[in-house]
């Protein structure tokens, strides 16, 4: 018994004495993280949400009508509610990209090792950055939780603020960006995946959302969107195929692209291109369509929208979408010439509708491998020749086809041009094209209070509602 006693006090003794604290740290997972590593997985995980094809989340290339479902056709039929499909968008760009934007601002105004210059550089990096996945959400849903979210346990339970006042937010918060970002600074350097810690281009890609989600306005507010976007083009948007907001996924899982795990990791055939797209693009000679689409079934033949597609009867999609370092693209320098035509149109910015109507064109053939022939050819063409006396169908077709595989922004274009105005509705369902997604499936039970408040603002959680700057009658 002594001896058993003796062992004991030696233990204790020695455990005493012994600082513990090295003792409870997780080496394979750190309590904390530099800032830079926040920024690079925010990166990574933006892109992947954007680009991705996943019918758990991302259905946005099926509401562009770029594709259809082979097997399984509930999506292609805008079932958002069998999967939680709004529910799911939500949470990750909420959960893993805004939260750790935010933890990487907090570690930076934190940091007292960074020089005032560097540290407002960084700051306005991740402010539009922020903007930019802030406007997504709007744009998707309408009235969303914003003033009171990110709080964790401190708030579980946001109001969702309407949908107008955070687009005006974001324009501030924008400014205030552009104005921290220091073109003489770099930001994240390696670390920042997108633009490499290129300031200059941060200044750019910032000045062209902002001339995208002023045009975005125009209908609702003619005033706003004209000095916004007068004040973008002056300060500089992008301004050639290098300044697209780019992200390079890589050749080796997990950081393909998403596309990829989909269409050729998964082993599944899901998915063909729909007769949609292949009837809007086929007649056009269109120097892109042999990357765009593949030649198995030659002529290119599309399968029906909204009914199920053999997947060996119908075109598939083309080579480029099966390589798994595709690079994805959030804003390009052809959208933001489509973007100026646009803006020319509506009275918002000076210039020549038709020269940047153009450019939109020729940047998007250069950058998907077409020569200079391929483009003067594809311009010489009556039907693809500039119509001022319809600019939204000359602009929505082109912007369209140039859109191809990013159908987040095809169908926001959409929902403000009403072109292509071929889109059909699914056989099965005969649903028109929804207008935004729905609310997750559990909003009504955990924050059933704000949730009935937004839906009842928004007309109703309804596919069919819309966002403010969806005007009826402008458009459609």
């Amino acid at each position: 018994m002594k001896k058993t006693i003796y062992i004991i006090l030696a233990i204790g003794m020695f455990f005493g004495c012994e600082d513990f604290e090295d003792w409870n740290v997780d080496e394979t997972n750190p309590s904390s993280v530099p800032a830079s590593y926040l920024v690079t997985n925010a990166e990574k995980n933006l892109f992947t949400t954007m680009t991705s094809t996943s019918v758990n989340y991302n259905i946005f290339k099926l509401f562009a009508q770029y594709w259809n479902e082979t097997q399984y056709t509930d999506e292609v039929n805008y079932d958002i509610r069998g999967r939680d499909i709004g529910g799911n968008f939500f949470l990750y760009l909420y959960r893993d990209v805004l939260n750790d934007l935010q933890e990487a601002k907090r570690l930076i105004d934190e940091d007292i090792t960074l020089s005032s210059s560097y540290k407002s550089t960084q700051s306005g990096v991740l402010e539009v950055l922020e903007v930019y996945t802030w406007h997504v959400l709007v744009d998707t849903y309408g009235n969303i939780p914003y003033t009171e979210s990110l709080l964790g346990v401190d708030n579980l339970t946001p109001v969702y603020d309407d949908d107008s006042e955070i687009y005006n937010d974001l324009f501030a918060r924008l400014d205030n960006a552009i104005v921290q970002l220091n073109a003489d600074s770099e930001s994240f350097g390696s670390a920042d995946l997108i633009y490499n810690g290129s300031t200059a281009q941060w200044i750019k890609f910032a000045n062209s959302l902002k001339l995208k989600m002023a045009v975005r306005i125009s209908d609702y507010d003619q005033d706003m969107a004209q000095q916004l976007a007068s004040e973008a083009v002056s300060q500089g948007v992008l301004t050639s195929n290098t300044d697209n907001a780019s992200f390079p996924f890589e050749t080796a899982p997990p950081n393909t692209n998403p596309v990829w795990t989909s269409l050729v990791q998964s082993g599944r055939n899901d998915f063909v291109v729909a007769n949609t797209f292949v009837d809007i693009i086929s007649p056009l000679n269109d120097p892109r369509a042999s990357v765009f689409m593949d030649d198995n079934v030659f002529p290119y033949e599309g399968g029906i929208y909204g009914t199920g597609s053999s997947y060996t009867d119908f075109t598939h999609i083309g080579d480029a979408w099966h390589t798994p370092d595709l690079e994805g693209i959030i804003l390009s320098y052809d959208e933001v010439q489509f973007l100026l035509a646009e803006a020319v149109e509506r009275g918002l910015v000076s210039g020549n509708a038709e020269s940047f109507y153009q450019e939109g064109i020729r940047a998007s053939i250069t950058y998907w491998g077409g020569a200079q022939e391929d483009i003067d050819a594809y311009l010489a063409q009556s039907e693809v020749a500039y119509n001022a006396g319809n600019w939204k169908e000359s602009i929505g077709v082109q912007k369209y086809i140039a859109l191809y595989g990013r159908g987040f922004e095809a169908w926001s274009t959409w929902r403000l041009l009403d072109y292509p105005n071929t889109f059909i509705r699914p056989v099965i369902s005969g649903e028109p094209v929804p207008r935004r997604y729905l609310y997750g499936n559990d909003e009504g039970d955990v924050n059933s209070v704000n949730y009935e408040a937004a839906s009842t603002a928004m007309g109703g959680d309804l596919k069919s509602s819309r966002v403010f700057w969806d005007i009826v009658g402008q458009g459609n």
